[in-house]
């Protein structure tokens, strides 16, 4: 397996596991020994990165990541988030955040306990809170570091600003932030910020949340339950409209012997060598296909003509609703 370096230290598979999937958003979860049996088939092909939240389920996915993690526990990176409100049957749209440093504190506690560890390796702040300075954030986790039940710090859809300042009052590994061939607008600021102070991103849903695999189009029925039917980019319109990309992916593939799947990871791949996205499935034969992108080589020649091609697409539909852009990029 091929590894990367997340900040200074972080040592991770240059793919990971996103694991929110097996619990939540895309309608009813799949049976958890089933999720065990996958998450333990990553750890023997050499994925050693595994990424969870509080707010899955909320709470049963790191319970599930924890139990099945938990035999091989010396030999990979668990990362969770903090900051998102929820409720008993889980986060709404409006739920808001929290991020005050005794509610850090306490939901970390109970974090470690559902992941069976006494330390997690990656903690994020999972979108910034406006009433809370984020040096107080940072200040918080930099004593949860210095006590031992922490590894490394992490943001997430947080914007330049606020990682500068964050990163100078406790350095920060890694920024975890939606990009993709069609979420491309953390280019013209953020990824500059993060070469600038040595921090690694892992881009979530680097396959559009399923849309870039080729496997969804405009007459996909999504499930009354699944998330996604409430995301701009998922109408039926925006669907058929978008397409072109999935073609572009497509034709690149042929080409290679590969998978539109495949050819969108090796693509985010091959961008920076600090960028290790963290792709979800809940089937095997997925997670062997999205393998197989670190052995795709894409050339230059490659690379130039997705990037022209891309640029005359026009991607319709934004990628959150209207009423939740206040908690991106701030």
């Amino acid at each position: 397996m091929q590894k990367r370096k997340l900040g200074q230290q972080l040592e991770v598979s240059a793919l990971g596991l996103g694991c929110m999937g097996m619990s939540f958003f895309y309608g009813t979860p799949p049976d958890p020994a089933e999720m065990t049996k996958l998450l333990r088939a990553a750890v023997d092909r050499g994925v050693t990165f595994f990424d969870t939240a509080e707010v899955y389920g909320p709470f049963t996915n790191e319970e599930l990541v924890g139990q099945a993690l938990a035999p091989v526990r010396d030999q990979v990176v668990i990362a969770t988030k903090f900051g998102i409100k929820h409720g008993e049957h889980g986060p709404t749209p409006m739920s808001g955040v929290d991020s005050r440093p005794e509610h850090i504190r306490r939901v970390t506690e109970a974090s470690l306990t559902r992941l069976q560890t006494e330390c997690i390796d990656l903690l994020y702040q999972h979108r910034v809170d406006p009433d809370v300075p984020i040096e107080d954030v940072a200040g918080t986790v930099k004593e949860l570091i210095s006590e031992g039940k922490v590894k490394h710090f992490g943001l997430s859809e947080a914007g330049a600003a606020t990682i500068s300042r964050a990163h100078a009052v406790q350095p920060v590994a890694a920024l975890q932030s939606e990009y993709s061939l069609w979420t491309r607008e953390h280019e013209t600021d953020i990824i500059p910020i993060l070469e600038k102070l040595g921090i690694g991103l892992v881009p979530y849903s680097p396959l559009g949340k399923g849309y870039l695999t080729g496997k969804i189009d405009s007459s996909t029925s999504l499930a009354d339950d699944d998330l996604r039917r409430s995301l701009p980019r998922f109408t039926p319109e925006a669907r058929q409209a978008n397409q072109a990309l999935v073609e572009l992916l497509r034709q690149i593939a042929d080409d290679k012997g590969a998978t539109p799947a495949q050819i969108a990871l090796a693509w985010v791949l091959a961008q920076k060598p600090w960028f290790v996205p963290i792709p979800g499935t809940t089937k095997l034969h997925r997670l062997e296909e999205n393998l197989g992108a670190l052995d795709i080589e894409l050339t230059p020649g490659d690379l130039q003509r997705i990037e022209e091609t891309a640029a005359r697409i026009h991607i319709q539909g934004g990628r959150v609703p209207e009423q939740l852009k206040s908690l991106f990029g701030r």
